[in-house]
Protein backbone atom coordinates (compact mmCIF):
# COMPACT_ATOMS: atom_id res chain seq x y z
CA UNK A 1 0.00 0.00 0.00
CA UNK A 2 1.46 2.99 -0.93
CA UNK A 3 1.33 6.26 1.47
CA UNK A 4 0.01 9.51 0.96
CA UNK A 5 3.71 10.73 -0.23
CA UNK A 6 3.73 7.93 -2.59
CA UNK A 7 6.28 5.86 -0.61
CA UNK A 8 5.46 2.11 1.03
CA UNK A 9 3.66 2.35 4.27
CA UNK A 10 5.26 -0.06 7.21
CA UNK A 11 3.35 -2.99 7.92
CA UNK A 12 0.64 -2.60 10.85
CA UNK A 13 1.45 -4.36 13.55
CA UNK A 14 -0.67 -7.18 15.29
CA UNK A 15 -2.18 -6.45 18.39
CA UNK A 16 -1.38 -9.51 20.39
CA UNK A 17 -4.77 -11.04 21.10
CA UNK A 18 -6.35 -11.27 24.58
CA UNK A 19 -6.66 -14.27 26.93
CA UNK A 20 -7.72 -14.93 30.27
CA UNK A 21 -5.49 -13.40 32.90
CA UNK A 22 -3.20 -11.98 30.39
CA UNK A 23 -2.25 -8.50 29.58
CA UNK A 24 -4.73 -5.82 28.95
CA UNK A 25 -4.86 -3.98 25.68
CA UNK A 26 -2.77 -0.58 25.63
CA UNK A 27 -4.98 2.53 26.29
CA UNK A 28 -5.58 5.20 24.04
CA UNK A 29 -2.45 6.92 25.15
CA UNK A 30 0.15 4.13 24.82
CA UNK A 31 -0.18 3.49 28.66
CA UNK A 32 -1.12 -0.42 29.65
CA UNK A 33 -3.89 -0.17 32.76
CA UNK A 34 -2.86 -1.48 35.71
CA UNK A 35 -3.77 -5.04 35.95
CA UNK A 36 -6.65 -5.30 38.70
CA UNK A 37 -5.24 -7.51 41.46
CA UNK A 38 -6.63 -11.28 41.69
CA UNK A 39 -8.31 -12.25 44.52
CA UNK A 40 -7.07 -15.69 45.97
CA UNK A 41 -9.84 -18.00 48.15
CA UNK A 42 -8.59 -18.21 51.57
CA UNK A 43 -8.36 -21.35 52.53
CA UNK A 44 -10.51 -23.10 55.59
CA UNK A 45 -8.94 -22.91 58.50
CA UNK A 46 -8.66 -26.12 60.08
CA UNK A 47 -8.28 -27.22 63.83
CA UNK A 48 -9.27 -25.59 67.00
CA UNK A 49 -8.63 -21.79 68.19
CA UNK A 50 -5.86 -21.64 70.08
CA UNK A 51 -5.65 -22.37 74.15
CA UNK A 52 -3.82 -21.47 77.10
CA UNK A 53 -0.79 -23.71 77.64
CA UNK A 54 -1.36 -25.82 80.07
CA UNK A 55 0.82 -28.56 82.35
CA UNK A 56 0.12 -32.32 81.95
CA UNK A 57 -1.32 -31.97 85.36
CA UNK A 58 -3.89 -29.51 84.58
CA UNK A 59 -5.14 -30.49 81.29
CA UNK A 60 -5.66 -33.90 82.66
CA UNK A 61 -7.71 -32.16 85.64
CA UNK A 62 -9.55 -30.26 82.69
CA UNK A 63 -10.05 -33.45 81.05
CA UNK A 64 -11.28 -35.09 84.10
CA UNK A 65 -13.79 -32.15 84.81
CA UNK A 66 -15.28 -32.37 81.07
CA UNK A 67 -15.46 -36.02 81.45
CA UNK A 68 -17.77 -35.56 84.52
CA UNK A 69 -19.61 -33.50 83.40
CA UNK A 70 -20.57 -34.66 79.83
CA UNK A 71 -21.01 -37.90 81.00
CA UNK A 72 -23.31 -36.89 83.87
CA UNK A 73 -27.16 -37.97 83.88
CA UNK A 74 -29.26 -34.95 82.40
CA UNK A 75 -30.73 -32.76 85.25
CA UNK A 76 -34.42 -33.50 85.16
CA UNK A 77 -35.08 -29.71 86.29
CA UNK A 78 -34.01 -28.81 82.83
CA UNK A 79 -36.31 -26.37 81.85
CA UNK A 80 -38.47 -27.28 79.19
CA UNK A 81 -39.63 -25.56 76.29
CA UNK A 82 -43.12 -23.77 76.68
CA UNK A 83 -45.78 -25.32 74.85
CA UNK A 84 -47.35 -22.76 73.99
CA UNK A 85 -45.96 -19.37 72.26
CA UNK A 86 -46.73 -15.71 73.52
CA UNK A 87 -48.79 -15.27 70.60
CA UNK A 88 -51.24 -17.95 71.59
CA UNK A 89 -50.90 -16.65 75.65
CA UNK A 90 -52.47 -13.83 74.68
CA UNK A 91 -55.34 -15.17 72.56
CA UNK A 92 -56.20 -17.48 75.43
CA UNK A 93 -56.00 -14.69 78.08
CA UNK A 94 -57.75 -12.38 75.56
CA UNK A 95 -60.97 -14.83 75.09
CA UNK A 96 -61.31 -15.16 78.72
CA UNK A 97 -61.15 -11.73 79.43
CA UNK A 98 -64.12 -10.91 76.26
CA UNK A 99 -66.29 -14.04 76.86
CA UNK A 100 -65.86 -15.92 79.96
CA UNK A 101 -64.82 -13.69 82.44
CA UNK A 102 -68.24 -11.50 82.61
CA UNK A 103 -69.96 -15.07 82.82
CA UNK A 104 -71.31 -15.83 86.98
CA UNK A 105 -69.07 -18.11 88.26
CA UNK A 106 -71.29 -20.75 88.25
CA UNK A 107 -71.32 -21.41 84.32
CA UNK A 108 -67.77 -21.12 83.99
CA UNK A 109 -67.63 -23.98 86.25
CA UNK A 110 -69.70 -25.44 84.47
CA UNK A 111 -67.95 -24.91 81.41
CA UNK A 112 -64.72 -25.93 82.73
CA UNK A 113 -65.89 -29.58 83.66
CA UNK A 114 -66.44 -29.92 79.69
CA UNK A 115 -64.65 -27.34 77.87
CA UNK A 116 -62.49 -27.58 75.06
CA UNK A 117 -59.47 -26.05 73.50
CA UNK A 118 -59.28 -23.10 73.36
CA UNK A 119 -61.93 -22.37 76.37
CA UNK A 120 -60.26 -25.09 78.53
CA UNK A 121 -56.90 -23.53 77.74
CA UNK A 122 -58.88 -19.53 78.21
CA UNK A 123 -60.44 -20.89 81.52
CA UNK A 124 -56.52 -21.49 83.35
CA UNK A 125 -55.95 -17.92 83.32
CA UNK A 126 -59.34 -17.59 85.99
CA UNK A 127 -58.65 -16.75 89.34
CA UNK A 128 -60.97 -18.28 91.08
CA UNK A 129 -59.70 -21.77 92.40
CA UNK A 130 -63.30 -23.10 92.04
CA UNK A 131 -62.69 -22.79 88.48
CA UNK A 132 -59.44 -24.37 88.35
CA UNK A 133 -60.41 -27.11 90.46
CA UNK A 134 -62.89 -27.91 87.42
CA UNK A 135 -60.10 -27.27 84.85
CA UNK A 136 -58.31 -30.07 86.51
CA UNK A 137 -61.49 -32.52 86.69
CA UNK A 138 -62.35 -32.00 82.76
CA UNK A 139 -60.92 -35.47 80.97
CA UNK A 140 -58.77 -33.27 78.26
CA UNK A 141 -56.47 -31.32 80.98
CA UNK A 142 -52.79 -32.48 80.57
CA UNK A 143 -49.58 -30.98 80.98
CA UNK A 144 -50.29 -27.97 78.54
CA UNK A 145 -52.85 -26.37 80.95
CA UNK A 146 -51.11 -27.43 84.16
CA UNK A 147 -48.54 -25.41 83.34
CA UNK A 148 -50.97 -22.22 82.34
CA UNK A 149 -52.22 -22.88 85.63
CA UNK A 150 -48.67 -23.00 87.42
CA UNK A 151 -47.95 -19.60 85.91
CA UNK A 152 -50.89 -17.47 85.40
CA UNK A 153 -53.27 -18.55 88.39
CA UNK A 154 -52.32 -16.63 91.76
CA UNK A 155 -54.82 -17.96 94.51
CA UNK A 156 -53.11 -20.69 97.14
CA UNK A 157 -56.08 -22.88 96.88
CA UNK A 158 -55.93 -23.27 93.48
CA UNK A 159 -51.98 -23.97 93.48
CA UNK A 160 -52.77 -26.55 95.93
CA UNK A 161 -55.31 -28.34 93.92
CA UNK A 162 -52.99 -28.17 90.70
CA UNK A 163 -50.27 -29.95 92.96
CA UNK A 164 -52.82 -32.97 94.84
CA UNK A 165 -52.16 -34.39 90.91
CA UNK A 166 -48.69 -36.29 90.92
CA UNK A 167 -48.24 -36.16 87.64
CA UNK A 168 -48.55 -32.22 87.14
CA UNK A 169 -46.56 -31.97 90.08
CA UNK A 170 -43.83 -33.94 89.16
CA UNK A 171 -43.56 -31.98 85.80
CA UNK A 172 -40.29 -29.59 85.64
CA UNK A 173 -42.67 -27.01 83.34
CA UNK A 174 -44.98 -27.05 85.95
CA UNK A 175 -41.96 -26.82 88.78
CA UNK A 176 -40.62 -24.14 86.46
CA UNK A 177 -43.44 -21.82 86.85
CA UNK A 178 -44.77 -22.77 90.42
CA UNK A 179 -41.21 -21.45 91.99
CA UNK A 180 -41.84 -18.37 89.76
CA UNK A 181 -45.09 -17.60 90.88
CA UNK A 182 -45.60 -15.24 93.87
CA UNK A 183 -48.68 -16.72 95.46
CA UNK A 184 -47.09 -20.12 95.79
CA UNK A 185 -47.33 -20.70 99.65
CA UNK A 186 -44.07 -21.82 101.49
CA UNK A 187 -45.72 -25.15 102.79
CA UNK A 188 -46.37 -26.34 99.46
CA UNK A 189 -42.73 -25.25 97.99
CA UNK A 190 -40.79 -27.35 101.21
CA UNK A 191 -43.68 -30.89 100.69
CA UNK A 192 -42.56 -30.76 96.80
CA UNK A 193 -39.17 -29.56 97.18
CA UNK A 194 -38.03 -31.62 100.70
CA UNK A 195 -36.68 -34.29 99.02
CA UNK A 196 -35.15 -32.61 95.70
CA UNK A 197 -31.15 -32.42 94.77
CA UNK A 198 -29.18 -30.31 96.57
CA UNK A 199 -27.94 -29.06 93.03
CA UNK A 200 -31.96 -28.06 92.38
CA UNK A 201 -32.70 -26.63 95.31
CA UNK A 202 -29.41 -24.17 94.78
CA UNK A 203 -30.30 -23.31 91.07
CA UNK A 204 -33.92 -21.94 92.90
CA UNK A 205 -31.72 -19.98 95.82
CA UNK A 206 -30.11 -18.07 92.68
CA UNK A 207 -32.97 -17.82 89.96
CA UNK A 208 -33.49 -13.94 89.60
CA UNK A 209 -37.17 -14.76 88.11
CA UNK A 210 -38.03 -16.41 92.02
CA UNK A 211 -39.72 -14.34 94.72
CA UNK A 212 -37.36 -13.51 97.45
CA UNK A 213 -40.11 -15.20 99.38
CA UNK A 214 -39.44 -18.79 97.77
CA UNK A 215 -35.51 -18.28 97.11
CA UNK A 216 -35.76 -17.69 101.14
CA UNK A 217 -37.94 -21.01 101.72
CA UNK A 218 -35.49 -22.99 99.23
CA UNK A 219 -32.34 -21.83 101.24
CA UNK A 220 -34.05 -23.03 104.45
CA UNK A 221 -35.00 -26.50 102.44
CA UNK A 222 -31.34 -26.36 101.07
CA UNK A 223 -29.87 -26.29 104.59
CA UNK A 224 -32.15 -28.67 106.22
CA UNK A 225 -31.21 -31.16 103.29
CA UNK A 226 -27.66 -30.68 103.45
CA UNK A 227 -27.52 -31.61 107.10
CA UNK A 228 -29.43 -34.97 106.19
CA UNK A 229 -28.45 -35.54 102.74
CA UNK A 230 -26.80 -37.82 101.08
CA UNK A 231 -22.68 -37.33 101.16
CA UNK A 232 -22.91 -37.58 97.29
CA UNK A 233 -24.85 -35.16 96.97
CA UNK A 234 -23.02 -32.33 99.37
CA UNK A 235 -20.12 -33.22 97.61
CA UNK A 236 -21.61 -32.64 93.90
CA UNK A 237 -23.10 -29.49 95.19
CA UNK A 238 -19.66 -28.37 96.82
CA UNK A 239 -17.54 -29.21 93.69
CA UNK A 240 -20.00 -28.20 91.13
CA UNK A 241 -20.51 -24.83 92.39
CA UNK A 242 -16.86 -23.68 93.52
CA UNK A 243 -17.89 -23.61 96.66
CA UNK A 244 -20.28 -20.98 95.83
CA UNK A 245 -23.07 -22.78 98.33
CA UNK A 246 -21.28 -22.35 100.99
CA UNK A 247 -22.11 -18.89 101.82
CA UNK A 248 -25.69 -20.13 102.59
CA UNK A 249 -24.44 -23.27 104.84
CA UNK A 250 -22.69 -20.88 107.53
CA UNK A 251 -22.32 -23.03 110.52
CA UNK A 252 -23.20 -26.13 108.79
CA UNK A 253 -20.37 -29.30 109.33
CA UNK A 254 -20.48 -32.18 107.44
CA UNK A 255 -20.03 -36.29 107.97
CA UNK A 256 -16.97 -38.06 107.54
CA UNK A 257 -18.00 -39.38 104.84
CA UNK A 258 -18.38 -36.17 103.19
CA UNK A 259 -14.78 -35.09 104.63
CA UNK A 260 -13.46 -38.36 103.36
CA UNK A 261 -14.73 -37.93 99.94
CA UNK A 262 -13.53 -34.31 99.89
CA UNK A 263 -10.45 -35.06 101.00
CA UNK A 264 -10.03 -37.73 98.24
CA UNK A 265 -9.96 -34.92 94.89
CA UNK A 266 -7.08 -33.02 93.49
CA UNK A 267 -8.26 -29.37 93.72
CA UNK A 268 -6.94 -27.15 90.72
CA UNK A 269 -9.81 -24.09 91.04
CA UNK A 270 -8.52 -21.37 92.96
CA UNK A 271 -12.44 -19.86 93.77
CA UNK A 272 -12.78 -23.28 95.05
CA UNK A 273 -9.76 -23.63 97.50
CA UNK A 274 -10.80 -19.63 98.52
CA UNK A 275 -14.42 -20.50 99.21
CA UNK A 276 -13.41 -23.69 101.24
CA UNK A 277 -10.99 -21.61 103.22
CA UNK A 278 -13.60 -18.76 104.19
CA UNK A 279 -16.17 -21.75 104.99
CA UNK A 280 -15.35 -21.87 108.93
CA UNK A 281 -16.97 -25.35 109.01
CA UNK A 282 -14.23 -26.94 106.99
CA UNK A 283 -12.77 -30.15 108.45
CA UNK A 284 -9.43 -30.05 109.72
CA UNK A 285 -8.31 -32.87 107.25
CA UNK A 286 -9.57 -31.14 104.64
CA UNK A 287 -7.82 -27.65 105.29
CA UNK A 288 -4.36 -29.68 105.20
CA UNK A 289 -5.31 -31.69 102.16
CA UNK A 290 -5.64 -28.01 100.57
CA UNK A 291 -1.93 -27.14 102.11
CA UNK A 292 -0.44 -30.33 100.18
CA UNK A 293 -1.87 -29.24 96.76
CA UNK A 294 0.27 -28.19 94.01
CA UNK A 295 -2.23 -24.91 93.29
CA UNK A 296 -1.78 -23.76 96.97
CA UNK A 297 2.18 -24.18 96.90
CA UNK A 298 2.01 -21.77 93.51
CA UNK A 299 -0.42 -19.03 94.87
CA UNK A 300 1.08 -18.03 98.40
CA UNK A 301 -2.38 -15.93 98.64
CA UNK A 302 -4.28 -19.47 98.89
CA UNK A 303 -1.91 -21.19 101.34
CA UNK A 304 -2.25 -17.78 103.88
CA UNK A 305 -6.35 -17.99 103.58
CA UNK A 306 -5.55 -21.64 104.12
CA UNK A 307 -3.08 -21.08 107.21
CA UNK A 308 -5.32 -18.33 108.78
CA UNK A 309 -8.25 -21.26 108.96
CA UNK A 310 -9.28 -21.92 112.66
CA UNK A 311 -9.18 -25.25 111.52
CA UNK A 312 -5.64 -25.14 110.32
CA UNK A 313 -2.46 -27.71 111.00
CA UNK A 314 -0.99 -26.25 114.30
CA UNK A 315 2.80 -26.82 112.02
CA UNK A 316 1.30 -25.16 108.89
CA UNK A 317 0.46 -21.71 111.20
CA UNK A 318 4.05 -21.88 112.69
CA UNK A 319 5.40 -22.29 109.69
CA UNK A 320 3.37 -19.24 108.29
Amino acid sequence: MLSAAGGHSAPAKAMPPVTDGGPAPAGAGGLEPRASPRLEPVPEQDGELPTLDLSADEAEGVREERASTEGAEPADDAEPPDDEPEVALGNYRQLFETRLHPLPEDQRVAHAHSAEDPVLSALCFDPLPAVIKAVLENARVGLAHARLVARNHRNPVGLEALCGRAAFSADAGVRRWLVRNPQLPASLFRRLWGMRRLMELFKVTNDRDVPESTRRSAREVMRQRFSTGPSEEKLELIINTEGRCLAALIGMPVDGKTASLLCGRTYRSPMLIQNIARWSAAPPALIAHLLKQEAVRRQPQLRMLLVRHPNAPADAKRGG
